[in-house]
């Protein structure tokens, strides 16, 4: 729904489809703690889907709970190649790397993924840098119910 006109701001739908060729590589691959943490943040942050411009590389990632994908800025519609199959249940602590496997569906998907993972990283801080919160975040002090006086008995 539409808030007032000059009220807020609005909400659009907006979908995009993605094609991919037939696959034709997966590789075993690990993605360091702190990329995917950030990026599981933001997602969940973000709901169903996020989009992540990958700006030094001309590319765009698109997370879900699934996968991740990368678009190339030239081929817009095009799947390159994508992180499938994430096991964060594998490692035994959130700052342990997450095993999962990479598909390539073009053939310059292989020279992509040399620079990828360092750049994508980069794209995720910067992100979350930009949704920061603008106030600062304040602690509550929880009373256990054992410490706090019975009320006063009804008269």
């Amino acid at each position: 729904m539409l808030n007032q006109p000059g009220i807020g701001c609005y909400r659009y739908a907006m979908e995009e489809r993605f094609y991919r060729e037939k696959e034709i590589a997966r590789f075993p691959a690990f993605l360091p703690a702190a990329a995917y943490n950030v990026a599981h943040t933001l997602l969940s942050r973000a709901g169903a889907c996020l989009f992540v411009p990958i700006r030094s590389l001309q590319y765009m990632a698109v997370l879900d709970a699934e996968e991740f994908i990368f678009v190339d800025g030239r081929r817009k519609a095009w799947v390159e190649l994508a992180w499938q199959n994430f096991r964060p249940q594998a490692r035994n602590s959130l700052d342990e790397r997450v095993p999962f496997e990479v598909v390539h569906y073009l053939p310059q998907a292989a020279e992509t993924m040399k620079r990828l993972p360092v750049e994508f990283h980069q794209a995720l801080l910067l992100l979350a840098e930009r949704q920061r919160p603008e106030e600062p975040a304040s602690v509550l002090a929880l009373h256990s119910g054992a410490d706090t006086k019975p009320p006063d008995a009804p008269r």
